[in-house]
């Protein structure tokens, strides 16, 4: 049986390994085969933000936050003022 969820938690960190690509993390869409991993290689990391979106945008929301990891990951500098400002339109508490 799938439960309905209103809101996804995600997480944007910094890989800790060699490469230390700027990641994103979907929480509550993980699945019992990659859950552990995931979470584990999220932990380890370094956090920068998380947050939650509605379900119900979750594809402008996904949309929204690969576009601002992507520029993380071509060297822009964005603190957590910034993330919260480029990420309002989504964010919910």
């Amino acid at each position: 049986m799938m439960v309905y969820q209103d809101k996804i938690m995600f997480e944007i960190y910094r890989d800790n390994t060699y490469s230390k690509e700027i990641r994103v993390v979907y929480f509550s869409e993980l699945n019992e085969h990659n859950k552990d991993v995931e979470i584990d290689r999220a932990m380890r990391g370094d956090h920068i933000f998380d947050g939650y979106f509605l379900t119900l945008k979750k594809e402008r929301a996904m949309k929204n936050i690969e576009t601002v990891v992507g520029r993380l990951n071509n060297s822009e500098e964005l603190d957590s003022e910034d993330l919260k400002e480029q990420l309002a339109e989504i964010l919910v508490n």
